[in-house]
């Protein structure tokens, strides 16, 4: 007998497993893929470890600005997927012993909710009080456009490609996009991006959007937005990659047991409770965010609140989320175009990084950062393009996580020269 079992080792799951075993919580871990979830061996780890690479090659081809010489640089795609390999095989033996040291019960196999109690795993029933469902989700097709592996591809398909395609159509120039843009463009594919809405990040500030728009296509990205990608000739391309976004996973119990779905999106209250009081849900399969933070904090949430007589609602008003072009983007709370709508008057407060002394001298000069209030001065939210932005928007996260006023900030000494006193900068003029 369990007190929680938890389906899906992704990072809702893991991270909810951890904290009820933690607290004493008997716990069970079932996952029917790889320990990480899609996080870790098919998206944020393996991509980012991608970036890294050709972030470091845009910076060794322009090495003679810093005086130093070097010859011809190149990259061994063979070799940068042992990286990668290397990589995710030491996070996974990381969380393999978190499970072992936290005592977690790890089971490979297919699970199924027969009751709100049982789960069937590999011709087993588990029983247990508490069941949390974190089965993440999966890329999404289009009408009349499927994977096929070979022409047609995935993001999972794209990161193990062995030879380097001469043209890539990209479907959707959302984040994952426009990431893989980012690295077949510095790899020396030609790369063609194909939107559907008026802007490349739908979701993200418009300014900010326009400004990567540009720096992909002084790239040699061409990119084509308003556009419907069933009206191209596939022939044209060696590989189409098509991330249009995810579509949440939630097969995993029986027709007889109803839990409440929209779609394919599992229904959760505040509290991330389905209509059956013993059964939880979190991650990707709830929808919202599709961050892997988010689920983790969603994860930990769900546990909390099995553990708790007075529950805890969640909370997304400080949820960054980070894009690693080049150059970065990051944002926190509100854009501009939703503070508009929602109060009265705003104050925008704007700061290029072409007038920071620190961007000289690390020669990453293009983008800025813009910081949204209300006209009391309460902090609404941020966003940031530019050099260290996935590291610089945690400041502005935890401001406004804590309630803090834009007065608070600009009263704090950043130290100089840094990349982090563009947000004093912001304030000050």
């Amino acid at each position: 007998m369990y007190d929680l079992i938890v389906i899906g080792a992704g990072w809702a799951g893991f991270s909810a497993a951890e904290y009820a075993s933690k607290h004493g919580f008997k716990t069970a871990l079932i996952e029917r893929d790889a320990l990480g979830g899609t996080c870790l061996n098919y998206g944020c780890i393996p991509t980012k470890t991608l970036l890294n690479t050709t972030k470091l090659l845009s910076q060794f081809k322009k090495s003679a600005k810093f005086g130093i010489s070097v010859g011809a640089v190149s990259v061994d795609l063979q070799q940068l997927n042992l990286r990668v390999t290397e990589v995710i095989s030491h996070l996974k033996s990381g969380i393999e012993s978190l499970v072992k040291v936290n005592k977690i019960d790890l089971i490979t196999g297919s699970a199924r909710i027969k009751t709100p109690t049982k789960i069937e795993v590999n011709g087993q029933v588990l029983k247990t009080k508490y069941i949390l469902i974190a089965t993440g989700s999966r890329p999404m097709e289009l009408p009349g456009i499927k994977f096929d592996g070979n022409k047609i591809i995935s993001s999972t398909e794209a990161l193990g490609l062995t030879m380097l395609p001469e043209s890539l159509l990209i479907i959707g120039g959302g984040v994952i996009g426009c990431e893989f843009a980012e690295v077949f463009l510095t790899l020396g594919s030609k790369v063609e991006i194909v939107e559907l809405t008026e802007n490349l990040l739908p979701g993200i500030d418009k300014e900010v959007a326009k400004k990567i728009e540009v720096a992909l296509k002084k790239k040699g990205a061409k990119i084509s937005l308003k556009t419907d990608a069933s009206t191209l000739d596939f022939n044209s391309y060696e590989k189409v990659l098509l991330c249009v976004g995810r579509v949440p996973q939630s097969d995993c119990w029986d027709g007889a047991l109803d839990i409440q779905k929209e779609r394919s999106k599992i229904m959760v209250n505040e509290f991330l409770q389905t209509n059956i009081p013993t059964i939880y849900a979190a991650g990707d399969c709830i929808g919202g965010y599709l961050l892997a933070h988010a689920a983790s904090y969603e994860g930990r949430l769900a546990v909390k609140n099995m553990l708790a007589n007075n529950k805890e609602k969640v909370s997304y008003k400080a949820i960054p989320a980070g894009i690693f072009t080049n150059p970065e983007i990051a944002t926190v709370g509100l854009r501009e175009e939703e503070a508009r709508k929602k109060y009265p008057e705003i104050i925008i407060k704007k700061f290029d990084f072409r007038a920071l002394g620190m961007s000289y001298v690390i020669d990453e000069m293009d983008g800025f950062i813009k910081i949204i209030a209300d006209k009391d001065e309460n902090l609404l939210g941020a966003s940031i393009i530019g050099p260290k932005a996935t590291e610089l928007i945690h400041v502005l996260t935890v401001a406004l996580n804590n309630g803090l006023q834009l007065r608070h900030i600009r009263d704090t000494i950043f130290a100089h020269p840094t990349i982090s006193e563009i947000i004093a900068e912001t304030l000050l003029h």
